[in-house]
């Protein structure tokens, strides 16, 4: 039977990623290519923070679900159109430009467990004994976990995640050809990960929510 008191927040809390972080992620991986050179994602309306052309109903919808199912919280946005060839340094501005969209969401992740901070040390919302205030502080330390999550889950080194771009631009160019040959194993990995999520992705969450979030916070992993 599904705990309506912890997911609603979480709803609540993915809603305010689709409207907020994911666009943002997005923003961060064109805004580090027009700054880079390329200006593919500007010309195509993708330089903007509007949530409507970002959106993936895929992404999207898998984010929802695994909200509803619980564990851990995976989904993406609409990719962001980049010519590597336009970049300045090559597959490292490529390395670049991908991991400025995970860093988005930590950055996010850092700055909401900040305020779950100063409200858990000074009190101010009680999440043991009032509704309302369980249920503003579980989507504000929610918040902090779904981008934990996008964080860690957009940095896995598989195709086409922006992971195996960093991974690709960091190697030597024989190193990147000879880890391309397994491109085609991308979509079994990326499944692999739905099912063993929890005891992958889970923990390494777990340890840099609590981080995040502090000692004096009503903690999500125990």
């Amino acid at each position: 039977m599904l705990d309506l008191s912890s997911l609603i927040p979480a709803l609540i809390a993915v809603a305010i990623i689709l409207l907020v972080s994911f666009p943002i992620h997005e923003f961060s991986h064109a805004l580090a290519a027009d700054r880079l050179g390329d200006r593919t994602a500007r010309y195509m309306g993708r330089l903007s923070l509007d949530p409507r052309v970002h959106f993936d109903p895929l992404g999207g919808g898998l984010l929802v679900l695994s909200a509803l199912v619980g564990g851990i919280f995976i989904g993406w946005a609409k990719p962001t159109p980049v010519n590597p060839n336009n970049l300045e340094g090559g597959h490292r501005g490529e390395a670049m430009v991908a991991a400025a969209g995970p860093l988005s969401n930590l950055v996010m992740a850092a700055l909401v467990a900040i305020a779950v901070r100063i409200i858990a040390g000074l009190n101010l919302l009680d999440p043991f004994t009032s509704s309302l205030d369980r249920t503003v502080y579980l989507v504000i330390s929610d918040l902090v976990l779904i981008n934990v999550f996008l964080f860690i889950f957009n940095l896995l080194p598989i195709p086409p995640l922006d992971g195996y771009k960093v991974l690709l631009g960091l190697v030597s160019p024989r190193t990147a050809w000879q880890i391309r040959q397994y491109e085609r194993y991308g979509l079994l990995l990326i499944l692999l990960i739905l099912f063993l999520g929890p005891n992958i992705i889970g923990p390494i969450g777990a340890h840099i929510y609590n981080f995040l979030v502090g000692p004096d916070a009503y903690y999500r992993f125990a």
